[in-house]
């Protein structure tokens, strides 16, 4: 009784077949004090023999017909079976047994409505099976019966849980897509929010919104600044000689000039039209350096792409201290100021510093 109560408490937890089976093995022999034990299972039209627990190999990882095997006749007739002399008895296909120990058996099947598998004890000499020990025997078979469905139970749920989570793992994952290109959308039109078509550069907004971050954080690390305007002279007159292809030419080539000239972190942007403003840090000691590279650069634009009409652009500039607390409008109004006064010297490239 002791070994029967610690056998259903340990199928209680079985959450797999092969613990059910590894329980029932040693504890159907260990009950009867038989030489063998099976546990089969019913495999549609088959009996499978899964486990066993015996002094000599029987047939486990083996099927046969229900109606060619003893198993197979006790869960048909949904009862147990006792049989003292297994050659004595039409029901045992006597070829099956003879490779084998066994001379006496009893087989009782998991769950008499329905049965879905059996329980068989073997003796290596013949034995008659008390009525204890069968009733122990389907007692055994019948918690086998309720571990087989909780099982069974436990298994769907493991399945529906592994299919939620893919599930949630999918849509996480394609939520994550959505948000990706969302951002990536976001981050293209905001791209192009701040984009001046023409050129490529920052358009106007784009100037102002990464020149008041620039600006602000030089003052922040107390560093010094230059905010440069470009206008391109005689743009009118091209246009209306030559057409604003020519025109916009001019104007690409205005702001490829500029990138070449200024650096990599220098803020560029195309205020409209013919405008153009640029903002560099730690500037202001290297303005006759950068005047000059400017100056060059355009002569040799002028001399190699040969326009319809020579490229001219006027310059003023304003020079930003670390403790200078104007705005950016304020800085832009100055530096045009001084680009005005340079256009109407009619001094090129010479830059008149506010």
């Amino acid at each position: 009784m002791d070994q029967l109560i610690n056998a259903i408490q340990e199928l209680s937890l079985a959450r797999h077949a092969d613990d059910v089976a590894a329980v029932v093995r040693h504890t159907a022999r260990a009950l009867v004090g038989a030489d063998g034990a099976t546990f089969v299972l019913k495999d549609g039209d088959h009996c499978y023999y899964k486990d066993e627990d015996a002094i000599a190999p029987l047939w486990k990882g083996r099927r046969f017909p229900l109606e060619t095997c003893i198993s197979g006749w006790s869960m048909m007739q949904r009862q147990p079976v006792v049989i003292e002399d297994i050659y004595l008895d039409a029901r045992i296909p006597h070829e099956a047994y003879r490779p084998t120990f066994v001379k006496s058996l009893v087989m009782v099947p998991i769950r008499t409505r329905e049965p879905i598998g059996a329980i068989g004890t073997y003796w290596a000499q013949h034995h008659r099976a008390s009525d204890v020990d069968v009733q122990t025997l389907q007692a055994l078979a019948d918690s086998t019966s309720v571990a087989l469905e909780n099982v069974q139970v436990y298994a769907e749920l493991e399945e529906r849980v592994r299919r939620r989570t893919e599930d949630l793992a999918a849509a996480n994952e394609r939520l994550r897509a959505e948000v990706a290109e969302r951002e990536r959308a976001e981050a293209a039109v905001h791209e192009i929010s701040i984009t001046d078509e023409l050129t490529g550069i920052h358009n106007r907004r784009g100037f102002r919104l990464l020149a008041g971050r620039e600006l602000a954080l030089a003052r922040r690390h107390g560093r010094s600044a230059l905010l440069v305007c470009a206008d391109v002279d005689y743009l009118k007159q091209v246009n209306d000689r030559h057409g604003h292809e020519a025109g916009d030419a001019l104007i690409v080539e205005t702001a490829r000039l500029l990138q070449r000239v200024f650096r990599g972190t220098d803020i560029i942007g195309r205020l409209g039209g013919d405008e153009f403003a640029v903002l560099c840090s730690d500037c202001v000691g290297g303005w006759d350096e950068t005047l000059q590279r400017l100056r060059t650069a355009l002569i040799d634009y002028n001399i190699a792409a040969r326009p319809l009409e020579p490229l001219s652009i006027s310059l003023g500039s304003t020079a930003i201290a670390p403790d200078d607390q104007r705005d950016l409008d304020r800085l832009l109004a100055a530096a045009d100021r001084a680009m005005y006064a340079d256009k109407s010297a009619r001094r090129g490239l010479l830059p008149m510093v506010s």
